[in-house]
């Protein structure tokens, strides 16, 4: 199955990880990404960089968002795991591997939500791999405009109790109204005590890297940007919010950014969150 369309850019993330896996300090190891990226055709070379300098750069910033921000969810469920949350849900869930590389605790329940293509790519290559989930893996084909809380829920979701919610790499495809439902949809099955993770594009970032990206590109499928105010977007349906700078997050991971920010830093756009 060749991938297309947005679920595509999922098999260029797994690219992304594959590459960090290999470096001596990985702020993370995923051994099956580079099966993903391989499977998907963009392993062991890919599409050559743009000629474009300016073109080549902003690509590999999104490489570096991509793996700053996966460390960040990676920490996000640890934690949520330590407070007790043993359901986990992954929307536009992609090539996510944490099932298979993240240590669960004893009763953890992880669902994989995404369309059923991707589900059927992926399920191709982990039966490939011989690949064995660390969890209970619940995967729900449906896609995030229909009724997917109906979907969870026939597939064994327990509203009642805490979830950890994780919408990596996902918000910024949606357009504003879109964005909203999810959040609403996503509420209304979060007990108090779940927690969210979301990736959000930043303020300004469809002009910068969206304005002159290739058709099909992941860049050329942006169409919505965080609010000015995530936090307090997030407190109006009900979460307790931080919010943080890939800067700042890189500066922890041991990663810092070398050169100054262009423009003045705004609140960032990896969200944790905690429903009271």
């Amino acid at each position: 199955m060749q991938p297309s369309g947005v679920w595509a850019t999922a098999v260029g993330v797994a690219r992304v990880r594959a590459l960090e896996t290999e470096r001596e300090n990985a702020l993370f190891r995923d051994p099956l990404a580079r099966a993903f990226a391989t499977a998907g055709g963009l392993w062991p070379s890919s599409p050559p960089l743009p000629d474009d300098e300016a073109a080549r750069r902003r690509r590999l910033a999104v490489s570096f968002s991509i793996v700053i921000r996966t460390k960040f969810l990676d920490d996000l469920l640890q934690q949520a795991s330590l407070s007790g949350v043993r359901q986990v849900v992954l929307l536009g869930a992609g090539m996510d591997s944490r099932a298979f590389r993240m240590n669960w605790p004893e009763g953890t329940r992880l669902f994989e939500v995404d369309t059923a293509e991707p589900l059927d790519f992926k399920a191709s290559v982990l039966r490939q791999e011989r690949a064995v989930a660390r969890c209970e893996r619940i995967t729900v084909a449906v896609d995030l405009r229909e009724d997917w809380p109906g979907a969870l829920a026939a597939a064994g979701h327990d509203p009642a109790v805490p979830t950890v919610w994780i919408a990596e790499g996902l918000l910024i495809y949606l357009p504003e109204d879109a964005v909203e439902l999810l959040l609403a949809r996503i509420t209304a099955q979060s007990a108090a005590g779940s927690w969210l993770g979301l990736t959000l594009g930043s303020r300004g970032v469809i002009e910068r890297f969206g304005a002159d990206a290739v058709p099909g590109s992941a860049a050329s499928m942006w169409v919505s940007e965080m609010p000015d105010d995530p936090v307090g977007w997030l407190a109006g349906h009900g979460w307790e919010a931080d919010s943080h700078t890939l800067r700042e997050r890189a500066a922890a991971y041991g990663r810092p950014i070398s050169t100054p920010p262009q423009r003045e830093e705004r609140p960032g756009g990896l969200i944790s969150a905690v429903r009271r």
